[in-house]
Protein backbone atom coordinates (compact mmCIF):
# COMPACT_ATOMS: atom_id res chain seq x y z
CA UNK A 1 0.00 0.00 0.00
CA UNK A 2 2.28 2.99 -1.31
CA UNK A 3 1.49 6.12 0.58
CA UNK A 4 1.90 9.16 -1.42
CA UNK A 5 5.68 9.64 0.37
CA UNK A 6 6.55 6.55 -0.49
CA UNK A 7 5.39 6.94 -3.92
CA UNK A 8 8.25 10.29 -3.78
CA UNK A 9 10.96 8.27 -2.46
CA UNK A 10 10.87 5.70 -5.01
CA UNK A 11 10.74 7.76 -8.24
CA UNK A 12 12.87 10.28 -7.17
CA UNK A 13 15.13 6.73 -6.10
CA UNK A 14 14.63 5.15 -9.68
CA UNK A 15 17.40 5.70 -12.02
CA UNK A 16 15.14 5.89 -15.52
CA UNK A 17 17.46 3.98 -17.12
CA UNK A 18 15.26 4.64 -20.76
CA UNK A 19 13.18 7.49 -19.78
CA UNK A 20 10.66 4.85 -18.95
CA UNK A 21 10.32 2.94 -22.03
CA UNK A 22 11.75 -0.23 -19.88
CA UNK A 23 8.32 -0.06 -18.82
CA UNK A 24 7.17 -1.02 -22.29
CA UNK A 25 8.94 -4.01 -23.26
CA UNK A 26 6.55 -6.33 -22.57
CA UNK A 27 3.98 -4.75 -25.44
CA UNK A 28 7.20 -4.23 -27.96
CA UNK A 29 8.14 -0.78 -27.03
CA UNK A 30 6.22 2.32 -25.85
CA UNK A 31 5.83 3.12 -29.82
CA UNK A 32 4.16 -0.01 -30.24
CA UNK A 33 1.95 0.02 -26.82
CA UNK A 34 0.82 3.67 -27.65
CA UNK A 35 0.16 2.86 -31.32
CA UNK A 36 -1.46 -0.76 -30.95
CA UNK A 37 -2.93 -0.56 -27.38
CA UNK A 38 -3.02 2.73 -25.83
CA UNK A 39 -3.68 5.27 -28.58
CA UNK A 40 -6.99 2.92 -30.67
CA UNK A 41 -8.40 3.98 -27.18
CA UNK A 42 -8.56 7.74 -26.51
CA UNK A 43 -8.31 8.35 -30.58
CA UNK A 44 -12.20 10.10 -30.67
CA UNK A 45 -10.78 12.06 -27.55
CA UNK A 46 -7.88 13.44 -29.83
CA UNK A 47 -6.59 16.18 -31.00
CA UNK A 48 -8.26 18.44 -27.79
CA UNK A 49 -7.01 21.61 -27.33
CA UNK A 50 -5.93 21.38 -23.86
CA UNK A 51 -4.76 18.22 -22.18
CA UNK A 52 -3.79 17.79 -18.56
CA UNK A 53 -1.35 14.71 -18.01
CA UNK A 54 -0.88 13.39 -13.97
CA UNK A 55 1.91 11.73 -13.56
CA UNK A 56 3.99 11.94 -16.95
CA UNK A 57 7.49 10.39 -15.41
CA UNK A 58 10.00 11.48 -17.76
CA UNK A 59 7.27 11.62 -20.87
CA UNK A 60 6.64 8.31 -21.70
CA UNK A 61 3.45 9.47 -23.24
CA UNK A 62 3.88 12.94 -23.11
CA UNK A 63 5.63 12.84 -26.44
CA UNK A 64 2.64 11.91 -28.24
CA UNK A 65 0.22 13.71 -26.63
CA UNK A 66 2.54 16.97 -27.05
CA UNK A 67 1.53 17.23 -30.57
CA UNK A 68 -2.15 15.94 -30.21
CA UNK A 69 -3.29 20.01 -28.26
CA UNK A 70 -2.51 23.20 -28.62
CA UNK A 71 -1.83 23.60 -24.69
CA UNK A 72 -0.66 20.77 -21.94
CA UNK A 73 -0.12 20.69 -18.55
CA UNK A 74 2.07 17.84 -16.76
CA UNK A 75 1.89 17.58 -13.24
CA UNK A 76 3.85 15.12 -11.09
CA UNK A 77 5.07 14.46 -7.71
CA UNK A 78 8.86 14.26 -8.53
CA UNK A 79 11.09 17.34 -8.89
CA UNK A 80 13.22 14.51 -10.84
CA UNK A 81 10.63 13.81 -13.38
CA UNK A 82 9.67 17.46 -13.29
CA UNK A 83 12.75 18.49 -14.30
CA UNK A 84 13.85 15.95 -16.74
CA UNK A 85 10.43 16.86 -18.61
CA UNK A 86 11.61 20.48 -18.80
CA UNK A 87 14.76 19.86 -20.37
CA UNK A 88 13.08 16.91 -22.33
CA UNK A 89 10.56 18.84 -23.79
CA UNK A 90 11.98 22.88 -23.34
CA UNK A 91 11.92 23.13 -27.72
CA UNK A 92 7.63 22.66 -27.22
CA UNK A 93 6.77 25.95 -25.86
CA UNK A 94 3.05 24.83 -25.25
CA UNK A 95 3.68 22.18 -22.53
CA UNK A 96 3.80 23.64 -18.66
CA UNK A 97 5.62 21.29 -16.43
CA UNK A 98 4.59 21.38 -12.48
CA UNK A 99 5.22 19.39 -9.28
CA UNK A 100 2.46 18.77 -6.63
CA UNK A 101 2.06 17.36 -3.28
CA UNK A 102 0.95 14.10 -4.52
CA UNK A 103 -3.23 15.36 -4.23
CA UNK A 104 -3.44 18.78 -5.28
CA UNK A 105 -4.09 20.31 -9.03
CA UNK A 106 -4.59 24.02 -7.77
CA UNK A 107 -1.75 24.67 -10.60
CA UNK A 108 -4.45 24.14 -13.25
CA UNK A 109 -6.89 26.79 -13.90
CA UNK A 110 -10.92 26.14 -13.58
CA UNK A 111 -12.61 24.93 -17.01
CA UNK A 112 -9.71 24.59 -18.85
CA UNK A 113 -9.16 20.69 -19.49
CA UNK A 114 -10.03 19.34 -22.67
CA UNK A 115 -9.00 15.81 -22.09
CA UNK A 116 -7.17 14.93 -18.65
CA UNK A 117 -5.22 11.50 -19.05
CA UNK A 118 -3.30 9.24 -16.91
CA UNK A 119 -1.53 5.85 -17.51
CA UNK A 120 0.32 2.99 -16.23
CA UNK A 121 1.47 5.70 -13.18
CA UNK A 122 -2.09 6.46 -10.77
CA UNK A 123 -2.10 2.67 -10.60
CA UNK A 124 0.23 3.18 -7.42
CA UNK A 125 -2.04 5.71 -5.85
CA UNK A 126 -3.96 5.15 -3.36
CA UNK A 127 -7.97 6.12 -2.38
CA UNK A 128 -7.06 9.59 -0.95
CA UNK A 129 -4.80 10.08 -4.23
CA UNK A 130 -7.71 9.52 -6.65
CA UNK A 131 -10.52 10.97 -4.46
CA UNK A 132 -9.15 14.42 -4.15
CA UNK A 133 -8.49 14.25 -8.26
CA UNK A 134 -11.65 13.90 -9.13
CA UNK A 135 -12.76 16.17 -6.68
CA UNK A 136 -10.94 18.58 -8.47
CA UNK A 137 -11.14 17.71 -11.76
CA UNK A 138 -14.63 18.23 -11.70
CA UNK A 139 -13.68 22.50 -12.02
CA UNK A 140 -10.58 21.73 -13.99
CA UNK A 141 -12.88 19.90 -16.74
CA UNK A 142 -14.32 22.41 -19.50
CA UNK A 143 -18.24 21.32 -19.79
CA UNK A 144 -17.20 18.77 -22.78
CA UNK A 145 -13.96 17.86 -20.72
CA UNK A 146 -13.27 14.16 -20.33
CA UNK A 147 -10.61 12.09 -18.32
CA UNK A 148 -8.87 8.46 -18.89
CA UNK A 149 -7.11 7.04 -15.93
CA UNK A 150 -5.44 3.83 -15.95
CA UNK A 151 -6.21 3.29 -11.86
CA UNK A 152 -6.04 -0.06 -9.70
CA UNK A 153 -8.20 -2.37 -8.89
CA UNK A 154 -6.31 -4.97 -6.61
CA UNK A 155 -8.24 -3.86 -4.11
CA UNK A 156 -11.11 -6.35 -4.98
CA UNK A 157 -8.93 -9.20 -4.72
CA UNK A 158 -8.42 -8.53 -0.56
CA UNK A 159 -8.45 -12.67 0.05
CA UNK A 160 -5.65 -13.03 -2.34
CA UNK A 161 -3.51 -10.08 -1.11
CA UNK A 162 -4.19 -11.46 2.43
CA UNK A 163 -2.23 -14.62 1.57
CA UNK A 164 0.25 -12.50 -0.10
CA UNK A 165 0.63 -10.39 3.56
CA UNK A 166 0.74 -13.71 5.41
CA UNK A 167 3.56 -14.94 2.70
CA UNK A 168 5.44 -11.47 3.63
CA UNK A 169 5.59 -12.28 7.42
CA UNK A 170 7.12 -15.61 7.02
CA UNK A 171 10.90 -16.03 7.96
CA UNK A 172 13.09 -14.98 4.87
CA UNK A 173 15.08 -18.25 4.38
CA UNK A 174 11.35 -19.80 3.48
CA UNK A 175 10.12 -17.38 1.44
CA UNK A 176 13.19 -17.67 -0.52
CA UNK A 177 13.46 -21.31 -0.85
CA UNK A 178 10.03 -22.82 -0.45
CA UNK A 179 7.19 -20.16 -1.49
CA UNK A 180 8.98 -17.93 -4.18
CA UNK A 181 7.44 -14.91 -5.31
CA UNK A 182 6.94 -16.44 -8.74
CA UNK A 183 5.60 -19.29 -7.69
CA UNK A 184 2.73 -17.79 -4.92
CA UNK A 185 1.59 -15.30 -7.85
CA UNK A 186 0.88 -18.13 -10.58
CA UNK A 187 -0.57 -19.75 -7.82
CA UNK A 188 -3.00 -16.88 -7.06
CA UNK A 189 -2.90 -15.89 -10.35
CA UNK A 190 -2.11 -12.18 -9.24
CA UNK A 191 0.04 -9.59 -9.88
CA UNK A 192 1.62 -8.98 -6.72
CA UNK A 193 5.13 -7.24 -7.31
CA UNK A 194 3.55 -3.99 -9.44
CA UNK A 195 2.98 -1.94 -6.61
CA UNK A 196 -0.90 -1.32 -7.13
CA UNK A 197 -2.52 0.55 -4.71
CA UNK A 198 -4.69 -1.74 -2.18
CA UNK A 199 -7.19 0.50 -1.35
CA UNK A 200 -8.59 1.05 -4.68
CA UNK A 201 -11.07 -1.02 -6.63
CA UNK A 202 -13.56 0.05 -10.09
CA UNK A 203 -16.36 0.87 -8.07
CA UNK A 204 -15.01 2.77 -5.47
CA UNK A 205 -13.44 5.30 -8.55
CA UNK A 206 -17.20 5.25 -9.70
CA UNK A 207 -18.47 6.32 -5.87
CA UNK A 208 -15.77 8.97 -6.29
CA UNK A 209 -16.60 10.46 -9.78
CA UNK A 210 -20.52 10.66 -8.40
CA UNK A 211 -19.32 12.81 -5.11
CA UNK A 212 -17.67 15.16 -7.39
CA UNK A 213 -20.41 15.49 -9.59
CA UNK A 214 -18.67 13.86 -12.27
CA UNK A 215 -20.13 10.69 -14.55
CA UNK A 216 -17.71 7.56 -14.99
CA UNK A 217 -19.16 5.88 -18.67
CA UNK A 218 -17.18 3.35 -18.96
CA UNK A 219 -14.38 1.13 -17.23
CA UNK A 220 -12.27 -1.62 -18.87
CA UNK A 221 -11.44 -3.79 -16.03
CA UNK A 222 -8.36 -5.33 -16.98
CA UNK A 223 -5.44 -8.24 -15.74
CA UNK A 224 -1.70 -7.22 -16.09
CA UNK A 225 1.94 -8.59 -16.65
CA UNK A 226 0.91 -11.99 -14.10
CA UNK A 227 -2.20 -14.19 -13.76
CA UNK A 228 -5.91 -13.27 -15.06
CA UNK A 229 -6.62 -11.72 -11.81
CA UNK A 230 -8.53 -8.26 -12.82
CA UNK A 231 -5.77 -5.60 -11.27
CA UNK A 232 -6.26 -2.24 -13.39
CA UNK A 233 -8.73 -0.64 -14.25
CA UNK A 234 -9.02 1.68 -17.64
CA UNK A 235 -11.82 4.48 -16.48
CA UNK A 236 -13.08 7.29 -18.66
CA UNK A 237 -15.40 10.33 -17.20
CA UNK A 238 -16.60 13.39 -18.13
CA UNK A 239 -19.26 15.63 -16.72
CA UNK A 240 -23.30 15.08 -16.52
CA UNK A 241 -24.58 15.95 -19.84
CA UNK A 242 -21.38 16.61 -21.64
CA UNK A 243 -20.93 15.35 -25.52
CA UNK A 244 -19.57 12.20 -23.84
CA UNK A 245 -22.43 11.37 -21.55
CA UNK A 246 -23.97 8.18 -21.77
CA UNK A 247 -25.37 4.90 -20.02
CA UNK A 248 -22.37 3.39 -17.90
CA UNK A 249 -20.56 0.23 -19.53
CA UNK A 250 -18.07 -1.66 -18.37
CA UNK A 251 -15.77 -4.86 -19.89
CA UNK A 252 -13.96 -7.64 -17.88
CA UNK A 253 -11.22 -8.01 -20.22
CA UNK A 254 -9.09 -11.06 -19.01
CA UNK A 255 -7.30 -11.28 -22.35
CA UNK A 256 -5.17 -7.78 -21.83
CA UNK A 257 -1.70 -9.18 -21.35
CA UNK A 258 -2.68 -11.86 -24.13
CA UNK A 259 -3.23 -8.45 -26.58
CA UNK A 260 0.47 -7.32 -25.61
CA UNK A 261 2.11 -10.40 -26.93
CA UNK A 262 -0.14 -9.22 -30.20
CA UNK A 263 1.53 -5.67 -30.13
CA UNK A 264 5.13 -7.85 -30.06
CA UNK A 265 4.20 -9.34 -32.95
CA UNK A 266 2.51 -6.89 -34.96
CA UNK A 267 5.77 -4.44 -34.42
CA UNK A 268 7.91 -6.68 -35.88
CA UNK A 269 5.43 -6.33 -39.26
CA UNK A 270 4.56 -2.59 -39.25
CA UNK A 271 7.31 -0.81 -37.67
CA UNK A 272 11.07 -0.24 -36.22
CA UNK A 273 9.52 -1.36 -32.96
CA UNK A 274 11.56 -3.59 -30.29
Amino acid sequence: MPTVSQNLELWNRYDWPHEGDEWSDQFGGTEALWAFLLYPRIRRFLPAPSILEIAPGYGRWTQYLQGLCRSMIAIDISEKCIEHCKTRFAANTHIRFYGNDGFSLAAVPDDSIDFAFSFDSLVHAESDVMKSYLAQLATKLKPDGIGFFHHSNIGAYKGRLAVFDWYRRLPLPFREHVLKVNRLEALLSINLRGARATSMTAPLFRQYCERAGLKCVSQEIINWVTGRSLTDAISVFTKPASRWDKPFTVFENFRFVEGALVTKRLARLYGEWK
